[in-house]
């Protein structure tokens, strides 16, 4: 059976027996056409017995990544033979028709270590779908789950004892609630500044593969690594990663005017000394999204540090409170004067 490590090692490996078959290959009719297959295997995208993922599968990684419950994710970008993707002057990656970029979420300490949930986001000549698939309890195909699921999971977070959680895997449509820009589904994660590519890619294959592979260039501070960047900076890049993909002037939170992307320069609109433009039970009783120099009294760290329906932000996506990203946060807050600076 494979391990979500082993997963990102072998470039997309399914899970299997030492008898299992390979699939014959990616089946790129199945990738076009409007299909929701009932199981993964369909696709012809993922192997058995840890042989390699077909050609133009990218492996990579994210410098600041969403959380999801401290799973482990293994990512990949699959293009259809002989197109490029491009990346645009704004950071974004413009992928052709064609594109599936894959993400499979597992737990070290969970099941083996074996993938538990697989989704799929497809460019198809209409747009981009969603697709979440669920592994099936021998670990050999992976079945969708249109309307979602919950998957009791347990797992360690750093430094503290096994907790259980009730795993949600968004339906199609929740996936469209994150995965919005002007109300089109769209991709949110790998941007040039944020993705690192797996060290095994070569540059003729960066350059097979990207129309202009000089601005993959990974500039965004780690949250997690002090030597990446300033408390503020790394705060700014967890906030675009976690948070930005909702609360910007395209996204599903709009309406809030409340931004959170790396390169917003507007404190009011970034929060500081902000006023929600809604206020009940989400805002805490505080009066601002952040306030300077007092955590406790900031609606941002409130929502964050919340797991009820109606409170908690990020609204879909997990189960548990993410304790060092909130800390980072914390750290951040509490070192602003009352300009935000």
């Amino acid at each position: 059976m494979m391990r979500i490590a082993a997963i990102a090692a072998a470039l997309l490996a399914a899970a299997g027996g030492a008898s299992a078959v390979p699939l014959p290959g990616v089946n790129q009719a199945v990738i076009d056409r409007d299909a929701m297959p009932a199981k993964l295997s369909a696709f012809g995208m993922f192997y058995f017995n840890d042989r390699a993922a077909p050609l133009n599968a990218l492996s990579y990684t994210l410098r600041s990544p969403l959380f999801s419950d401290y799973a482990d994710k293994a990512r990949f970008i699959l293009l259809p033979a002989g197109k490029k993707a491009t990346v645009a002057a704004d950071g974004t990656l413009q992928f052709p028709v064609g594109t599936v970029l894959v993400k499979s979420f597992g737990w070290a300490s969970f099941n083996g270590g074996r993938p538990v949930e697989t989704r799929l986001l497809i460019h198809r000549a209409a747009g981009w779908t969603a697709l979440p698939y669920v592994w099936d309890a021998d670990g050999k195909d992976a079945t969708l789950k249109v309307a979602g699921a919950r998957l009791p999971v347990t797992f360690n977070p750093p430094g503290r004892a096994a907790q259980t959680i009730s795993y949600a895997v968004p339906n199609k449509n929740q996936c469209k609630e994150c995965h919005s820009v002007n109300g089109v589904l769209m991709p949110i994660g790998p941007k040039a500044g944020n993705l690192v590519l797996d060290q095994a890619v070569s540059a003729p294959s960066r350059a097979r593969l990207f129309a202009n592979p000089a601005a993959l260039i990974p500039t965004m501070p780690r949250w997690d690594d002090p030597a990446s960047g300033t408390i503020a900076s790394r705060a700014r890049a967890y906030l675009d990663a976690n948070c930005a993909h909702c609360h910007n002037p395209a996204g599903s939170a709009s309406n809030s005017g409340l931004y959170l992307g790396a390169d917003v320069t507007n404190a009011t609109a970034l929060g500081i000394g902000k006023r929600p433009v809604a206020a009940g039970r989400g805002s805490g009783g505080h009066d601002f999204a952040i306030a300077p120099g007092q955590p406790d009294a900031s609606i941002m760290l409130y929502r964050l540090e919340s797991i009820h329906p109606g409170i908690a932000m990020p609204e879909v996506g997990r189960s548990t409170v993410h304790r060092e990203g909130v800390d980072l946060l914390r750290q951040w807050i509490a070192q602003m004067d009352k300009r935000g600076h």
